[in-house]
């Protein structure tokens, strides 16, 4: 039950920001783009 308790408590303070705000990942330059897509129609 302590173990469950603890969890609770570690997701609800992580969840308000008690950590402090977050902050955006630094800006690179230049265009990256990754993954897949697809463009098409299908009848």
């Amino acid at each position: 039950m302590k173990t469950l308790l603890a969890l609770a408590a570690t997701l609800a303070l992580a969840a308000c920001g008690a950590d402090g705000e977050p902050n955006a990942p630094a800006a690179k330059s230049g265009v990256s783009v990754s993954g897949d897509a697809q463009i098409g129609i299908k009848g």
